[in-house]
């Protein structure tokens, strides 16, 4: 960690960041965040395969220290950054987080954690040898929307909650890394994930059973991975949470929440582009509430700095990306099997907290270097 001294003041302790990985969530949303003039966090070096992004993200950034994939070994032992937040694609995952933590550096991951429970509990267990952090770039954990509708459906207001369900839809472009299953593509681990995540925290609980299929059109971008998911979970208490998460439907990004005395929805529930708005009815009574688009990115940036400079277990930690793969493992199982399987993950206690509800602007986004939009 660096410290800053400032005239007059205590000495104040700066978690120095790298950003690996610049690809379109890294430039139009992490590097951004960055932006934002925070009091404990900085950007102080760019990992990328590409000169090009690092020559010119680096001046649009100011940022002094670039390096490329082979030289991530020097970054992390270079003394000029405590923590990293990870954008590559989800089968690098493993083996940069695992590297970093062995190395002390805390991790910020971008979902899903990894491929497999598997790897998953590897990188918990370089986090635990090594005692640096671990987080899963759950943005949504910190967002007023969601904080407020977990909030909702624990009060009580609509009476005993019984159903979830979810809508998550885009158009992925053709030869988008999200239709190539060798690096972790489809739709179930890319947006699916968020649905799994949020009817977790919701119902405050874990599934106990899932069942799923997998659909597949005439469409040439669906040779290798399905074009659609349509799943349900059992949940204890007898409640049910399904969804259905498409790369090859008109945008969607909805969630509907039904009590024995009223019900939600939330629209635009997932993206971090739009305005989100939630429609509560209660006996015949109906309310709506818009929530203005933010920046859902800055705020974990500064949570997770605050729990390393606190020394503190972050929320949403490995054990909640490890429990969300297991989820999607058991959901491939049963597409497989065409039959409900049994679903087996960790106990845990800890949930999103109504205290890590933040709200800032949305910033400046510079022009994007090399880098094409995943949807169309």
């Amino acid at each position: 960690m660096n410290t800053i001294k400032r005239k007059g003041s205590a000495p104040r302790k700066i978690i120095r960041y790298a950003v690996v990985g610049l690809g379109h969530i890294a430039q139009v949303a992490v590097l951004p965040a960055f932006g934002h003039v925070r009091a404990n966090y900085v950007l102080s070096a760019l990992v990328s395969g590409d000169r090009v992004k690092l020559s010119k993200l680096s001046s649009q950034y100011g940022v002094e220290h670039t390096y490329t994939y082979d030289r991530y070994h020097e970054c992390l032992r270079s003394g000029l950054v405590d923590a990293v937040y990870l954008a590559l694609p989800n089968h690098l995952h493993k083996e940069y987080v695992t590297v970093a933590l062995r190395e002390g550096i805390h991790v910020l991951c971008e979902k899903p954690l990894g491929l497999t429970a598997t790897e998953c509990k590897a990188m918990i267990q370089a986090s635990t040898r090594s005692h640096a952090k671990l987080m899963v770039a759950y943005r949504l954990h910190f967002d007023e929307a969601h904080l407020n509708l977990m909030s909702l459906v624990q009060s009580g207001r609509l009476g005993d909650v019984r159903i979830m369900h979810s809508l998550f839809a885009q158009q992925v472009r053709k030869g988008d890394t999200r239709l190539d299953p060798q690096v972790g593509g489809g739709p179930l681990p890319d947006i699916g994930i968020y649905c799994i995540n949020a009817a977790r925290y919701l119902f405050q609980a874990e599934p106990s059973e899932a069942f799923a299929m997998q659909l597949r059109n005439k469409d040439a971008r669906f040779r290798r991975v399905e074009e659609m998911d349509g799943v349900c979970l059992r949940f204890p208490g007898e409640r049910l949470a399904s969804f259905a998460c498409s790369f090859g439907a008109s945008d969607r990004a909805d969630i509907d929440i039904v009590g024995t005395k009223g019900n939600v929805r939330l629209e635009s529930a997932y993206g971090y582009t739009d305005d989100m708005k939630q429609i509560t009815q209660i006996g015949g009574r109906i309310t709506i509430r818009h929530y203005p688009v933010h920046d859902q990115f800055a705020p974990q940036l500064e949570y997770f700095t605050n729990c390393i400079l606190k020394d503190k277990e972050p929320e949403p930690s490995g054990l909640e990306g490890l429990i969300d793969v297991a989820i999607i493992e058991a959901l491939q199982r049963s597409a497989r099997s065409g039959k409900s399987v049994q679903v087996k993950v960790p106990a845990k206690r800890g949930r999103p907290s109504p205290h890590q509800g933040m709200q800032i602007a949305r910033p400046r986004i510079p022009p994007q270097v090399r880098v094409k939009s995943p949807t169309r």
